[in-house]
């Protein structure tokens, strides 16, 4: 077991020698935390009571955080919006080493954000505010 363990240590210290690139949907998960004691009058859903809210990196920004995390040196490539969410996604990439000078920000296209509700530690619906498809020619 000792040896096993040692490997492992030995194998995560690999990562303080990677120089890697991150390519892929940077995208902004939002979670609304809260809990459920009704049912809404209107439609038969739950009502959630809102406790707290968190962000972190989503898509291929939880994979650059998990690398940074490791210890690799990260850089990644994404297509943000010129929006708030975007200030915070990259505001977030800042409390690891993570590289960010490649993104491409545009008001074409909004920062990708998926919002999660989730009521006594179970998710409750999912929000997701994207535009899906090809990114126009300019931006290719």
């Amino acid at each position: 077991m000792l040896d096993h363990r040692r490997k492992s240590i030995q194998l995560i210290d690999r990562f303080k020698r990677l120089k890697t690139l991150v390519i892929g949907d940077l995208m902004l998960d939002h979670f609304v935390w809260g809990s459920v004691s009704r049912i809404s009058p209107e439609a038969p859903v739950p009502v959630v009571q809102v406790t707290r809210e968190t962000e972190m990196p989503g898509g291929a920004g939880n994979v650059a955080v998990n690398m940074a995390s490791l210890g690799a040196e990260v850089h990644v490539v994404g297509l943000l919006g010129a929006d708030s969410a975007a200030d915070r996604l990259l505001s977030l990439f800042q409390r690891w080493p993570i590289r960010t000078e490649s993104t491409v920000r545009t008001p074409e296209r909004p920062t990708i954000v998926k919002t999660r509700v989730i009521a006594h530690h179970q998710q409750v619906v999912r929000v997701d505010r994207e535009i899906r498809g090809e990114v126009s020619e300019r931006l290719r």
